[in-house]
């Protein structure tokens, strides 16, 4: 094994693990640390998916070591920390913490940050994030109900959560190619920086920054970056990935959908799945609440459906109906009612049929392939930018999208259906 890699989140993993295996690697994404008995030995790289974006920090330094350890075990020479290409964090974290202990764990003084994934529209200039044009704290993001963005500068928001100083690799040494950026690297390093955010708007930025960084012992940042890695780790690997395909084998089942997303992406896709017709039915925060609704009217739902097309069950809304039930719930208590919902509605699935599972949002994934106890998958076939299909390995066979909230297009819950086979 070349790469280990821990993501903060389901779809974070998947994001990156498509993009591992897209460029060559043989690429394996585990659901949490891997358990002691699990095969790695035909990966190139691993990619361990935690649910550590919002937990306090101390306990995501704890599960991001924890991670780090069974990948070194199992041969990894190289970590990769994966985040969201939009940042999403706070003041506290959990970004910069765990940056810090990783670093640590590595026995490096040095790394980079950089986010970018300009195929979705995120792009980084002079150290601030852009989402489509749009600097991050005059996006969307800036309503995100668990970490909102208010700041676009990348320096000033990891400054705030680390103690380490964070610097800037800008524009013109990343534009200038991988001979120059590691001129930049070594520069920062002697000026004592520790961290430093790295600038890229194009795919070949990207590549040009995965090939100056390939030998760093610590490397983080979005999917966007791991670009360049598999091209430097294949000059001297013994075998690639072959070629993925189009279509995916999917298990026989009823396919349906699970979305807890409330991005303005995952809005879009509700809105257009229903205008053309899937059977939908909404949860509302407040009536799982008070017991009004429960999983189990879900899934009585679910069970009167006579359609063998996909069906949609949905959380999202928009940012000021979620503000409005944060404010009468709690934030926290808010989404954890319905994460633990969904989850319970998941956990039936199976035995209803269901095993053709697209999940919107990487709090919701979490939630659903854990109580699914799903361990391990397989890569499949890119739906859209950042999301592929997966197949569960061991356990119960399910075809899995699992998609973060800000990603897709408007008609991802209508087509993403037509690459099974």
């Amino acid at each position: 094994m070349r790469l280990g890699c821990i993501a903060d989140d389901l779809t974070g993993a998947s994001d990156l693990a498509l993009m591992l295996a897209r460029e060559g690697l043989r690429t394996i994404q585990t659901i949490g640390v891997p358990r002691e008995g699990l095969d790695l030995s035909a990966a190139d790289a691993v990619v361990v998916a935690l649910k550590s974006r919002t937990i306090p920090p101390q306990q995501a330094i704890e599960q991001s070591l924890a991670a780090a350890t069974a990948l070194r075990k199992a041969g990894a020479s190289h970590v990769f920390f994966k985040y969201c290409s939009t940042f999403d964090s706070t003041d506290e974290g959990n970004i910069g913490p765990v940056t810090e202990a990783l670093l640590a764990f590595t026995g490096s003084d040095f790394t980079l940050a950089c986010p970018a994934f300009p195929a979705n529209g995120r792009t980084i200039y002079k150290g601030h994030l852009f989402v489509n044009g749009v600097p991050l704290h005059e996006s969307s993001m800036k309503d995100h109900p668990l970490t909102p963005m208010r700041d676009s500068n990348l320096v000033r928001v990891l400054q705030r959560q680390m103690e380490l100083s964070v610097g800037l690799v800008p524009y013109e040494d990343v534009d200038a190619g991988p001979d120059a950026l590691r001129s930049a690297f070594a520069r920062e390093r002697a000026a004592g920086h520790r961290v430093v955010i790295v600038d890229a708007v194009s795919d070949t930025h990207l590549r040009s920054i995965g090939m100056a960084a390939a030998d760093f012992p610590l490397i983080t940042g979005g999917s966007g970056v791991a670009m360049g890695l598999p091209a430097a780790y294949r000059q001297d690997a013994a075998s690639a990935a072959a070629p993925r395909g189009a279509s995916f084998d999917a298990p026989d089942g009823r396919p349906i959908i699970l979305a807890g997303s409330c991005s303005s992406a995952t809005q879009g896709q509700v809105k257009a799945a229903i205008d053309a017709g899937v059977p939908a039915l909404r949860l509302d925060p407040m009536q799982l609440s008070s017991k009004d609704v429960t999983a189990q009217t879900a899934l009585d739902w679910l069970a009167a459906q006579q359609t063998n097309g996909p069906v949609l069950i949905y959380s999202t809304s928009t940012p000021d109906d979620v503000q409005a039930v944060q404010g009468k719930l709690g934030r926290m208590n808010a989404g954890e009612i319905v994460e633990k919902t969904l989850a319970d509605i998941a956990r039936a699935l199976p035995a209803l049929g269901f095993t053709r599972i697209i999940v919107a949002g990487g709090e919701t994934s979490g939630a659903v392939v854990n109580a699914l106890d799903v361990k391990a998958l397989t890569i499949g076939p890119e739906i859209d930018p950042g999301v592929p299909w997966t197949r569960s390995l061991g356990g119960v066979d399910l075809a899995l999208a699992l998609k973060s909230g800000n990603f897709g297009a408007p008609d991802f819950f209508l087509k993403a259906w037509t690459m099974l086979r």
